[in-house]
């Protein structure tokens, strides 16, 4: 009898199996993710969107990141960390933090990244370290931050968003070689695959601490892009993913009712707004923009089209989130009638034309949603035609600045201080395009106060400013709704953030 060395194993092996010789190895678990972002660069800071950050961190590593179970901060690559003076961080390194390829993480790598972070020609992230002067390495496990002016809220921007890649490998092959063939991290899993595009591959490191005592992570984590609703729940019942994002709400009761699957609801720090550039035609206007906010019902839509599932907000935050203050004025209730007269005072006696543009498939029921507010634009005034491009494609020309009106979220608000400078503080940002010095001289000021009352109290007056002014109107927080197959145990975050390490697969 002839056998092939392959087959001859596999025959030695089940033998060895059959009188209890050995133990067969367990199945791989693989649990795959449909989501709606954008998944287009190899680069870890060519993007900046909520998915990758949380994706890079579990590859590459992070210093640390929020844990909303605890409240607090906590770290990753980091273990402690101090304020030396109110300009000064101090920054300590795990010291068994180490790469994929067994090489030691130190302090200059972080400050290799924070670098690359501000240089990077294709860097989508300088404004998570703007405030931030410098960054030196003071032994190989220590780092130290020197911010530009004290800034109180300096752990929102660097947890979760700061990216930690290795000095050695950018130093041997350059940028693009290095992040094409080399991903190589210091986090709990490792990189395997990225299709543009398509899907984004991740595998579990075992060498990681405390990794092997996670006998229940799975194994390999595949994120697929999969923007129509009814593809991710179609996906889910036919077990092609485990885990489908943002089920809309009349689709609730489909996966509910599916003997392989539940929902699991969680409450969003996701704020959703309608953008108005003023360095753009006609929304340079200030009563233009307060039409809009009088203009829109946003009460009628989370009854209706959200059924419910969704917290309406009256500013730029909600409860919950640092600084939320439920006085905060002015307050914009539905109000056709005042905003068909302001449409007029603002130099509008007969309408006026706009472009409105809305994702498609990124948000929970975004097109639905904007379908609704254009007749509600035009019964007073402001004739909006609906564009819809492409989500990259959109994206794209936010973040250059190019989208005059839009429909759009900002992921991962905990602290509001980076999504408020990000967003809408001068040269923070092209996305928004707004400038008031005002407002930029509220902003530095609550981040050099370290005193939480103080600077909550100046925190309320930035935001009372800038609902005043409306660059933007502040809709609501989405309730979000994620399937997932009954042989999963997993606690979706507020923030979207979605790690193996909190994922149990139920053999």
């Amino acid at each position: 009898m002839k056998f092939r060395r392959g087959k001859l194993c596999a025959w030695i092996v089940s033998l060895l199996i059959v009188f209890g010789i050995t133990t067969p190895l367990p199945a791989q678990t693989r649990v795959a993710i449909g989501v709606t972002e954008t998944m287009e660069t190899f680069n870890p800071y060519g993007d900046s969107v909520s998915l990758l950050y949380g994706i890079w961190c579990q590859v590459m590593g992070c210093l640390g990141t929020y844990n909303f179970d605890k409240g607090d901060y906590e770290g990753m690559l980091a273990e402690r960390w101090e304020v030396k003076d109110p300009n000064t961080w101090i920054f300590h390194l795990r010291k068994n933090a180490r790469f994929h390829d067994g090489s030691p993480l130190t302090a200059a790598d972080v400050v290799h990244s924070f670098n690359r972070i501000r240089t990077d020609p294709q860097s989508k992230q300088k404004q998570n370290i703007a405030p931030i002067a410098s960054a030196a390495a003071i032994d190989n496990y220590t780092v130290s931050f020197t911010t530009k002016e004290p800034t109180a809220p300096l752990l929102e921007y660097l947890f979760d968003r700061f990216i930690v890649t290795s000095k050695a490998i950018y130093d041997k092959y350059g940028a693009d070689v290095a992040d094409r063939k080399y991903p190589i991290g210091a986090g709990p899993y490792k990189f395997k695959e990225l299709i543009p595009g398509q899907r984004f591959v991740i595998a579990r490191n075992l060498d990681y601490p405390g990794m092997k005592e996670k006998k229940q992570a799975p194994d390999e984590m595949i994120f697929r892009i999969m923007r129509e609703p009814e593809q991710r729940v179609t996906a889910l019942l036919n077990g092609e993913i485990q885990i489908a994002q943002f089920i809309p709400p009349h689709l609730r009761d489909r996966v509910e009712k599916h003997p392989a699957s539940k929902i699991a609801p969680v409450d969003a720090v996701e704020i959703m707004f309608l953008a108005m550039s003023p360095k753009f035609k006609p929304w340079d206007n200030l009563l233009l923009r307060q039409a809009v906010a009088y203009a829109i019902d946003r009460d009628t839509i989370i009854a209706t089209l959200l059924k419910g599932e969704a917290t309406r907000l009256d500013g730029p935050i909600g409860a919950g989130q640092y600084g939320y203050d439920p006085n905060l004025k002015p307050k914009y209730e539905y109000n056709p009638q005042k905003a068909r007269e302001l449409v007029k005072q603002a130099g509008f006696p007969n309408g006026v034309d706009v472009d409105y543009y809305t994702p498609v498939g990124r948000y929970t029921l975004d097109k639905q949603i904007s379908e609704a507010l254009v007749p509600m634009l035009r019964a007073v005034g402001i004739r909006a035609k609906l564009l819809t491009p492409e989500w990259a494609t959109l994206w794209a020309d936010v973040q250059a600045g190019k989208t005059p009106f839009y429909y759009m979220g900002r992921g991962s608000v905990v602290d509001p201080s980076v999504a408020l400078s990000q967003y809408f503080e001068t040269g923070g940002s092209p996305r928004i395009g707004y400038s008031n010095p005002k407002f930029d001289k509220l902003l530095a000021q609550e981040r050099q106060t370290f005193e939480p009352a103080k600077r909550r109290k100046v925190l309320a007056e930035a935001m009372s400013l800038l609902t005043e002014e409306a660059p933007a109107h502040f809709l609501w927080r989405h309730q979000m709704l994620y399937g997932i197959a009954k042989n999963i145990d997993y606690k979706p975050t507020p923030s979207g953030r979605m790690f193996g390490t909190e994922i149990r697969v139920l053999r």
